[in-house]
């Protein structure tokens, strides 16, 4: 089901609207936490990898990408030391993975569905994913690590832990390490499960925009498929249409929730004057 808002206030309803009824978890500082993640699209796209645009029998290429990924990156003194802090590298740098981007803040998931201004003809879409509910379905012993960490997210470290990769000759083993992952089943009777992690802080960029990633036992495995699968319960997606996206941009905009910010460095900067000084209305009327 797709809720459609009407309003920026509306909009923001939708995406706050069960923030406030999910308490359990922080009682012990009486703060209220969120346990939904957030992905924001310009346009209706599918829920796809990257690894997945690259077409054709992209799952026999995955572990080639990160081998060579590796091979060719640690000349560059890059500061990680697992196979799952590489990985995450890998997705920021923008090699295709099997990773999927979210965002733990519903406003950084809102620009990246106003952010491009060639898609102001077209609604965008806010996917809204309930944690608890998806890690469900975690094999018996992820969901334990959760347990007794007291998270609804596992970190890069977690997951090394999990997976047994005591030698550093393994954290570099691609194909090695996907293999071992894929092997896990759910503790249901299905095949795939879903896993949300938080990368490392590389740098400026993942802290700013409150990322997160999702990865499936599978290369071939589509979360929105999976979701679809289980039901309302576990996510929401919410539609920004055409007439709405340049007034929420601009008061996206008012409260600094922009390109400079989100990609610290010129690239950002100039990505955001960009689209500050476009006619996006004129544009959008087209």
């Amino acid at each position: 089901m797709v809720e459609k808002a009407t309003s920026w206030g509306h909009l923001l309803q939708l995406l706050y609207a069960d923030e406030y009824r999910e308490k359990n978890l922080y009682n012990m500082i009486g703060r209220y936490r969120s346990f939904y993640l957030y992905r924001g699209l310009n346009r209706d796209w599918p829920l796809q990898t990257t690894l997945m645009r690259i077409g054709g029998d992209y799952s026999l290429r995955e572990s080639h990408l990160l081998r060579n990924f590796y091979k060719f990156g640690r000349s560059m003194n890059v500061p990680s030391n697992s196979f799952w802090e590489w990985l995450s590298l890998a997705q920021h740098y923008g090699l295709p993975t099997r990773l999927l981007d979210w965002t733990a803040s519903p406003l950084v998931a809102i620009h990246f569905a106003t952010a491009n201004i060639d898609h102001y003809d077209k609604s965008g879409y806010i996917w809204a994913v309930h944690r608890p509910s998806v890690h469900k379905h975690l094999p018996k012993n992820f969901s334990k690590s959760l347990e007794d960490e007291d998270v609804v997210n596992f970190t890069a470290e977690m997951l090394s832990s999990l997976l047994g990769f005591p030698k550093t000759s393994d954290f570099f083993n691609a194909r090695k390490c996907l293999k071992k992952f894929d092997r896990f089943k759910p503790s249901n009777s299905a095949d795939q499960f879903v896993l949300f992690f938080e990368p490392p802080s590389i740098d400026e960029r993942i802290v700013n925009q409150f990322a997160a990633f999702s990865i499936m036992n599978s290369p071939n495995g589509r979360i929105d498929h999976w979701l679809l699968k289980h039901g309302n319960n576990y996510y929401r997606k919410i539609e920004i249409p055409p007439t709405l996206k340049l007034e929420i941009r601009d008061r996206l905009d008012m409260s600094n929730i922009t390109e400079r910010v989100l990609f610290p460095g010129l690239d950002g900067l100039s990505a955001w004057l960009k689209r500050h000084y476009s006619d996006l209305k004129t544009r959008r009327m087209k």
